[in-house]
């Protein structure tokens, strides 16, 4: 979840004109817990989520304030093409995750603030000191941060090469012809583009170190998973 840039939440949404189907948003969103701020992911954590008052979930979600909305929440990060010698035994290297909890509004000031800052260094880390902080009144009004509290998940891993059927490692005719193996996959951070307002001189090192820590991270995962452990 930490990981992934982006996060799929799905809830239900019946009277909102799509008829039976559940809608699902990409969301931003991180693993935290105010109460105890040097928990690792070990611990038992919340998972806060960003997005603006207006927002059909966040309504649905102070509506339901008191029991909290039950809402789905996955990511995935693809680490690598696993190619056999088997259509059927093509896969993908990757990471999943899939948890379930209840989401409520958080109206604490201090914890709303705290939320917004795990939020934005989850972004790039280093930002939130790196930017105008703290928020306006106005931006805070407009924003919602959900605590989501964890009821529940599950997690899949698939690392390692192509496994394929005795039977065709066994025949000659295909296996001298067809190429097993892995292909790496991963994100890839570019070099930053200033916008026309910018005036700051050259790339401030936060953002540097920032790039080059997360593309050798990346990299470094993808290229282990490619061999069985």
């Amino acid at each position: 979840m930490n990981s992934t840039p982006v996060l799929h939440v799905s809830f239900n949404a019946a009277d909102s004109g799509q008829g039976p189907f559940p809608a699902i948003l990409p969301m931003i969103g991180q693993m935290g817990s105010f109460a105890r701020p040097s928990a690792n992911l070990d611990d038992t954590l919340d998972c806060y989520l960003h997005g603006y008052v207006s927002q059909r979930l966040m309504k649905l979600a102070s509506e339901n304030q008191a029991e909290g909305l039950p809402i789905t929440i996955a990511a995935t990060k693809c680490d690598g093409l696993v190619l056999s010698l088997t259509p059927f035994s093509h896969s993908y290297n990757y990471r999943s995750a899939v948890l379930f909890g209840y989401a409520s509004p958080v109206d604490d000031a201090e914890e709303k603030l705290w939320a917004m800052r795990l939020i934005t260094e989850s972004v790039l880390k280093g930002r939130w000191e790196n930017s105008r902080t703290p928020p306006e009144s106005g931006e805070l009004s407009s924003t919602t941060i959900l605590r989501v509290r964890i009821v529940s998940g599950s997690g899949k891993i698939r690392d390692g090469e192509p496994h394929d059927d005795k039977k065709d490692l066994e025949r000659g005719d295909i296996t001298d012809k067809v190429w097993t193996g892995v292909i790496p996959m991963w994100e890839t951070l570019g070099d930053p583009v200033a916008s026309e307002s910018n005036r700051v001189e050259g790339e401030p090192e936060h953002i540097r170190s920032f790039i080059d820590k997360a593309n050798d991270n990346n990299r470094a995962y993808a290229q282990k998973a490619t061999k069985d452990v």
